[in-house]
């Protein structure tokens, strides 16, 4: 059965999930104007697919992944009951399969898993031929300016790509990275190549002399569990690509680039090929982000384009990047559930996280736990603020392992009624997002966690008798539900 992103659109399109936009709109603001629109309807709004962009011919699909129905059909779970649960119920078997000694590291336990003899059948399957290589243009022929790229803010600093997943190679170990990094468009042959400080996009450079071609290749659509793979938070040794066929339960087919030696998925919608030098530097900005403001200009290598391979028709995906609630959402909450489990072979007091849209994914993290102990919440704060990416996390609130972290309603209610500022809130410091703007130093700032949970444990030293929660007895309940209709209500 085909994964591509075109027989996706199609099987939203068949469930009702799609719209397609017959009447011409412009790539620079319109197109992102609408995409926002809609975005920000009640549960993300439908699937976009522009037909005709104003001055260009290949169409542009939006919005692809903007809903919890659409997310879990793009990570094959639509059927489950549990839906993305479903892919953390996958890990949690694997993790008691693995059970790695006690005491290991989160990547230790990580790397038993991927030694496991299921890994074989979740790797990248490498094919002679691929529907991206269909239209092959080199030379002269290059023109990004042909492209669809949408200019979605009036400051930004020209149109960027903002759905391809760039792939490199670590040099010095060989591993592979795929990010979905934001890629300006400088001209037909250059690119601003986004690779913040923390990203393993960055780091693959360290690798090459500031004069010696890093290969790159930019890649667009394919399966759709690619796209989410891109932005999942994996350690440096585990393929974005091999993850992505675990999401899928096979591994993803590929194919050899025309101009270098990287391997692309062979579906794909198109695939820019280039090389990145990484002594070149070049004013990249400024950029309306994901965090709901600008992000400054600020000096990022060049992407030289040397290639582009098509499908004989393609679709360019693109996505709005802005002030949340935006498609991004629902890839925030793909990670939230799936990395759940993972969170849990270190922290296994955990019972729920939450990372609301409105914080960014990166500003706030709501947890429930188990508490046993003194100053346990205090342990998991800082077990969070030492973990893989989640360490950017701004604000960290915990409440009572029976609280609803996803109810947001009950966590301000726990916030304001639990929590004593002068006892309850922890401050330290450390690295943060490099998009945050807030902090006085790049990348570097300040953090708070809040204890909200209840203070009615020996160990917790409050001198006073904690009050009970207001509740109705389940009798009267059961009672009221049964007569409800008899109350002409």
């Amino acid at each position: 059965m085909s994964h591509d992103f075109q027989t996706f659109l199609k099987k939203l399109e068949n469930c009702g999930e799609l719209s397609r936009v017959g009447p011409e709109v412009d790539p620079f603001l319109e197109m992102g104007a609408i995409a926002d629109r809609v975005s920000k309807q009640a549960g993300g709004g439908k699937a976009l697919l522009f037909e005709r962009p104003t001055g260009k011919t290949i169409p542009v699909a939006m919005n692809v992944f903007g809903s919890l129905k659409r997310m879990e059909m793009a990570l094959g779970v639509d059927g489950e009951p549990r839906g993305l649960d479903a892919l953390a119920d996958r890990i949690e078997a694997l993790v008691q399969k693995a059970m790695p000694k006690p005491g290991a590291t989160l990547f230790e336990k990580l790397g038993k898993l991927m030694s496991l003899v299921e890994v074989g059948s979740w790797l990248p399957k490498t094919v002679r031929k691929g529907l991206c290589q269909e239209v092959v243009l080199r030379g002269d022929q290059i023109r990004l300016t042909d492209l669809p790229v949408l200019t979605t803010w009036p400051e930004d600093g020209g149109p960027f790509i903002t759905l391809g997943m760039s792939h490199t190679r670590n040099k010095e170990t060989g591993h592979r990275n795929m990010g979905l990094y934001r890629l300006q468009v400088y001209d037909d042959r250059t690119l601003g190549f986004h690779t913040q400080l923390h990203h393993d996009g960055a780091r693959n450079r360290h690798g090459y002399d500031a004069d010696e071609r890093m290969p790159v290749a930019v890649t667009f659509g394919g399966d759709p569990a690619l796209t989410y793979a891109a932005t999942a938070p994996l350690p440096p040794f585990i393929s974005e690509v091999m993850f992505a066929g675990f999401l899928r339960g096979e591994g993803i087919e590929t194919v050899r680039c025309i101009t270098n030696d990287l391997e692309v998925p062979a579906d794909s919608e198109l695939v820019i090929e280039g090389y990145v030098l990484p002594g070149e530097l070049r004013r990249e900005g400024p950029f309306g982000d994901h965090t709901g403001y600008y992000s400054l200009a600020d000096d990022y290598p060049v992407l030289h384009v040397e290639a582009i391979t098509m499908r004989k028709h393609p679709v360019f995906p693109a996505t709005i990047v802005g002030r949340p609630p935006q498609e991004d959402a629902y890839l925030g909450l793909a990670t939230e559930r799936i990395f759940l489990p993972l969170l849990r072979m270190v922290l296994p007091e955990i019972c729920d996280m939450h990372l609301p849209a409105a914080g960014a994914f990166h500003n706030l993290v709501i947890l429930s736990m188990k508490k046993e102990y003194p100053g346990h919440p205090q342990k998991v704060m800082s077990a969070i603020w030492g973990t893989g990416q989640i360490m950017f996390t701004k604000g960290i609130v915990i409440v009572d392992e029976d609280i609803d972290p996803h109810d947001l309603t009950e966590v301000l209610f726990r916030l304001t009624s639990n929590v004593d500022p002068k006892r309850d809130l922890l401050f330290t410091e450390g690295p943060l997002d490099v998009l945050d703007h807030a902090a006085d130093r790049f990348a570097y700032g300040s953090k708070v966690g809040v204890d909200a949970t209840r203070k009615n444990k020996p160990w917790d030293g409050y001198p006073r008798e904690w009050p009970r929660d207001l509740a109705f007895p389940e009798a009267v309940l059961d009672l009221v539900a049964r007569r409800w209709s008899d109350y002409g209500l």
